[in-house]
C-alpha cells in the first residue's frame, strides 16, 4: 500500500513494519529506530506503491505524536499526489486529546508516526510544510516593516505615529535591496 524513508536515515520501510490499529489506521513506534532522539528525526517522505489503488477521494494522511501528547497532522498523499516530502513537527511532550490510532486508555510511551485512511475533502491542507514556509517569510516581511516602520516613529499617548509615506518607502527600500542583492529574499524563506 504505503513506504516511507527517513531522509538519510533509513533504508525503504514497508507497510509491514507499521503496527495495523484497523483496516485504515498504521502506527509506526520510532523506537525501533531511534528511541529518545524521535525529534531529531526532521522529515519523512512518504510514497503510494505501484498498483495500490486509493479511491480518488481519500489521503494517507501522515501525524506525529511525542510521548504523552496527540498526534499533529504533518500532510498527505493521494493518488494526484502519490509521494511526498513531509515535515516533521514533533508536539512537546505532555497531555492533550488524542487521535485515536492507539487503544483509547493508552498512553504513548514512545514517539509514534501514523498513517490513516482519510477522506481528502475533510483534511487540513496536503502541503502543511509549503503553508508555514508561507507563514514564516510573512512573518518576517511584516517584522522588516515594522522594524522601518519604527525607526521613523513618534509618540502621541499610547499611539505611534508614523509619516503617511511609510509603506511607499519601506516598499521602495523593500524591492531595491532585492535587486542588489539577490540573496536578501532567501533570507525570509528560511
Amino acid at each position: 500500500m504505503f513506504g516511507v524513508v527517513f531522509p538519510n536515515r533509513s533504508f525503504p520501510i514497508d507497510i509491514s513494519t507499521f503496527a495495523q490499529i484497523d483496516t485504515f489506521h498504521w502506527v509506526l513506534d520510532m523506537n525501533t529506530f531511534v528511541g529518545e532522539a524521535y525529534d531529531q528525526i526532521r522529515e519523512v517522505c512518504i510514497f503510494l506503491l505501484n498498483g495500490f489503488t486509493l479511491p480518488p477521494d481519500k489521503a494517507l494522511a501522515v501525524y506525529v505524536q511525542s510521548p504523552g501528547s496527540p498526534f499533529v497532522f504533518c500532510g498527505a498523499v493521494t493518488l494526484a499526489r502519490p509521494s511526498a516530502v513531509l515535515s516533521l513537527p514533533w508536539p512537546e511532550p505532555g497531555g492533550g486529546a488524542q487521535l485515536q490510532l492507539t487503544a483509547p486508555d493508552a498512553q504513548p510511551l514512545s514517539a509514534k508516526i501514523g498513517v490513516s485512511v482519510e477522506d481528502a475533502a475533510a483534511l487540513p491542507s496536503l502541503d502543511v510544510a509549503g503553508e508555514q514556509r508561507i507563514e514564516r517569510v510573512a512573518l518576517k516581511v511584516g517584522e522588516n516593516l515594522f522594524n522601518f516602520m519604527q525607526s521613523f516613529c513618534g509618540v502621541d499617548g499610547s499611539k505611534l505615529v508614523v509619516p503617511m509615506d511609510i509603506l511607499d518607502r519601506w516598499f521602495k527600500k523593500f524591492q531595491e535591496r532585492a535587486k542588489r542583492d539577490p540573496e536578501y529574499l532567501k533570507g525570509f524563506a528560511l
